[in-house]
């Protein structure tokens, strides 16, 4: 059980501190957009925000009643399992909130091309539900890595600059790639954390098939891959401004100093240490994100 009730439990089980992982890459794709429609802006934020507690919330629900969450797993407490709401309830939230994230997402497929909207919002909201749910899980198949690379770093960045501009640039390839790598990262630094009990509950993440070793040893790679990822896009750039990222991008390494602690703790970290390994992830991301979004909203007058 849990002493967490009310709104303070509701507030916990959406994972707050997650959020960024959906909102930064819609300022960033705005950015590489090169111009703003403002309701549109805001209506991308609110997808933003809906689809991510509804992932946060259908997982809870889905890992309570499977039994993938228990009392000995290291992490913020869930919903479902230390019965702080009822299944029904946080399985009605995770609709809710995806509820919310449809209908501004339909307005912004209304104005913009409605076919290719709708199929990749109707491709999220399933990924949002077959993480945990259904009857093979893709996260226990090792694929939760991928889904969250194409939704979270791809689909997010670039869909955002869509709906500003109705074309993707090769500023938002770039940078949804690099948003993707550290999303990705942060999964696997919890994932890392959890193989213990998701071993044990049967759960096959990619991080329980290739075991603790490989997985520190990922996650390390993600997290330089994406700051090689600018680099690599500025190049191109130099070479073909039309395909590749524009100078202005290399502002995202300002956020590079930020990842030394993360990479030198998860070499050894183990337990609750790990906890401090994802935070630090989250927060290279966001500063990431928004010191690269910085930089292509320069651009927007160089």
């Amino acid at each position: 059980m849990t002493d967490l009730h009310g709104w303070r439990a509701w507030w916990h089980g959406a994972r707050p501190r997650t959020l960024g992982a959906g909102l930064v890459p819609v300022v960033v794709g705005t950015a590489a957009a090169g111009e703003v429609l403002w309701w549109r802006f805001a209506a991308a934020l609110v997808v933003a925000t809906g689809l991510q507690v509804g992932v946060n919330l259908a997982n809870d629900y889905f890992d309570g009643v499977k039994g993938v969450d228990t009392h000995e797993r290291i992490g913020p407490p869930r919903l479902t399992a230390t019965g702080a709401a009822s299944p029904r309830a946080v399985l009605a939230g995770a609709l809710l909130s995806v509820g919310i994230a449809a209908v501004a997402g339909l307005a912004l497929a209304l104005v913009t091309e409605p076919l290719l909207i709708l199929l990749v919002g109707a491709l999220a909201i399933a990924a949002t539900f077959l993480y945990s749910g259904g009857p093979r899980p893709y996260a226990g198949l090792g694929l939760g890595e991928l889904m969250v690379f194409l939704f979270f770093g791809l689909a997010a960045t670039c869909g955002t600059t869509f709906v500003m501009v109705e074309t993707v640039t090769a500023d938002a390839w770039w940078a949804g790639a690099v948003m993707g790598l550290l999303a990705v990262a942060i999964l696997e630094a919890n994932n890392l954390r959890d193989i213990p009990t998701d071993g044990a509950s049967g759960k096959r993440t990619l991080a329980v098939r290739i075991g603790d070793p490989a997985t520190r040893a990922l996650y390390g790679t993600l997290v330089i891959g994406a700051f090689a990822a600018i680099v690599a896009g500025v190049i191109a750039g130099l070479v073909n401004e039309a395909v590749g990222l524009t100078i202005w991008g290399l502002f995202g390494l300002i956020a590079w100093p930020l990842t030394i602690r993360p990479i030198e703790a998860v070499r050894t970290a183990s337990g609750r240490e790990l906890i401090s390994v994802l935070v630090g992830t989250a927060t290279v991301h966001a500063a990431c994100g928004l010191s690269l979004a910085l930089g292509l909203f320069l651009s927007w007058g160089a």
